[in-house]
């Protein structure tokens, strides 16, 4: 299993995009773009699992064009766990 960082995406990019995108490279088991909480737009990236053919998707798409934009695709990194900002109002300037 294999975990993809896909970035620089169009905003109109779907999670069913990306597994038809990289599905031409191996077996998908689960792709999800990434959404702002409150407004429910994309961020424009997204991650994909894939049970095979990942580092074939990496280096196929990594630079290609899609939709317009061209992608940053690798290896997603593990999140680390870091202080949250903000002081828990979000971030916003509270006067």
């Amino acid at each position: 299993m294999k975990k993809l960082y896909v970035g620089n995406l169009a905003f109109g990019t779907t999670s069913d995009d990306l597994a038809t995108l990289c599905g031409e490279f191996g077996e998908v088991a689960k792709s999800q773009v990434v959404t702002d909480r409150e407004t429910g737009q994309s961020r424009g990236f997204a991650f994909v699992e894939m049970n095979s053919g990942g580092d074939t998707a990496i280096q196929q798409l990594n630079a290609r064009e899609f939709q317009g934009r061209t992608l940053t695709v690798n290896e997603a990194k593990p999140r680390e766990d870091r202080p949250r900002t903000g002081g828990g109002y979000g971030g916003h300037n509270n006067r």
